[in-house]
């Protein structure tokens, strides 16, 4: 089942699985479009396979067109920095709705990577997922403070996020004695899992992200190896 309603402070996209559950809870964040279509779908699969999905609203009804840089850029300066505590609210008012086991994971795609991150350092989160995470080597500084396992999903291709940044991105979580999984795939460039864009898409390696998403969520959200 899903919906359109309000979570804490933020209105946004709500996938709830079949049943009455209890259901881990997923903060699905997005990218620096806007709350689209294809983040609409992330919650959806999120809900199908038994994960109660909020995908927030950071920007308020206002969306970028897929490739308006400027636009989208401006939206991040203008949402940006309040969008932390928006989904520290969010996961909060989340985290109370009947049906949720109580244990919280977040899972974002280029800007909302990062927000993902974000979210770790503010909140305490059982599992945290960045794909991509644009611009995450400016909280390179604060990532020694974070305890929530972590998965990071890259590509090889991608020149927002070299491969220097990758690793110097899993020697700071190394240090930090951060449980987590760094995976950088071959011939991959960013943005590789949005399926609504055939010129960024990369299927073998969007197919192989969801496996290990799912593997990661089921893990330290449900508690099945």
């Amino acid at each position: 089942m899903r919906s359109l309603e309000q979570v804490g402070v933020l209105n946004g996209y709500l996938g709830l699985p079949a049943g009455h559950g209890p259901w881990p809870a997923v903060i699905v964040i997005h990218e620096w479009w806007g709350l689209d279509l294809q983040t609409q779908a992330v919650a959806d699969r999120l809900a199908q396979i038994g994960y109660m999905a909020f995908a927030p609203d950071l920007f308020h009804g206002e969306l970028a067109a897929l490739g308006d840089r400027d636009k989208a850029s401006a939206l991040v300066q203008k949402f940006g920095p309040g969008a932390p505590r928006e989904l520290g609210t969010a996961l909060e008012a989340l985290s109370g709705r009947p049906g949720c086991s109580g244990k919280l994971g977040s899972v974002g795609f280029c800007f909302g990577g990062r927000m993902a991150l974000l979210l770790a350092l503010e909140r305490r989160l059982d599992a945290v997922c960045t794909f991509y995470g644009g611009g995450m080597q400016q909280i390179f500084d604060r990532l020694t403070s974070i305890q929530s396992p972590v998965l990071g999903l890259f590509g090889d291709r991608d020149a927002s996020i070299p491969l220097g940044t990758i690793e110097q991105f899993k020697q700071i979580l190394d240090s930090a004695g951060v449980e987590h999984e760094i995976v950088v795939y071959p011939g991959a460039g960013h943005a590789f899992f949005r399926d609504s864009d055939l010129s960024v898409y990369v299927p073998g390696a969007a197919k192989d992200a969801w496996h290990r998403l799912g593997q990661f969520f089921s893990q330290h959200l449900v508690g099945r190896p």
